[in-house]
């Protein structure tokens, strides 16, 4: 087992060419920095390290890749998220007072689920996280994360429907301060 010092010393001989190639595969510098910062983090926090040099610095490249991969795929079922809701939303009045109302029905609802569906639907609704990404977080399997996704959203979507908060219209009677 390599030392933390031993570790971070062969991790720094790569950190510029990592960050080369997340600036190449990225095309920002911030989203590169940041996808560097995720690389070493995997990186250090992994069980078994190839030993031998190259295949040490081909296993840090292979994290970025994949952690990219990921980050596109998240943004990808955002993007889609976002434009489905966008064409749901057409041609639909939308006033700040229904928003807000969605909104708090929505945190009520969430608070009301359990733990577990409250978890895994922060991670990967809410932050974006794979499935895998889930599972290793959570230390479950991928398909624990996926059949605790299915139910959360089945439960979430239950406590809307059925106790949406109504609306209490302005009477106009009340007194200006």
């Amino acid at each position: 087992m390599l030392t933390r010092a031993r570790f971070e010393e062969r991790i720094t001989r790569h950190q510029q060419r990592l960050y080369g190639y997340a600036v190449a595969i990225a095309r920002d510098h911030d989203r590169a920095r940041d996808l560097l910062q995720d690389c070493l983090v995997r990186a250090a926090s992994a069980r078994d390290r190839p030993v031998a040099e190259p295949a040490f610095r081909a296993w840090l490249f292979t994290i970025m890749r994949n952690l990219w991969i990921d980050q596109i795929r998240a943004d990808q079922r955002r993007s889609q998220a976002n434009e489905t809701l966008c064409d749901m939303m057409l041609g639909m009045p939308v006033s700040l007072e229904s928003v807000t109302v969605e909104t708090f029905a929505l945190r009520q609802a969430f608070e009301r689920l359990s733990h577990d569906h409250r978890e895994v639907l922060a991670l990967v609704d809410i932050s974006g996280f794979s499935y895998q990404e889930a599972a290793d977080l959570l230390n479950v399997p991928r398909g624990t994360v996926m059949s605790r996704i299915s139910r959360a959203r089945e439960a979430l979507g239950k406590l809307l429907a059925d106790e949406a908060p109504r609306v209490v219209p302005f009477s106009g009677n009340a007194r200006k301060a």
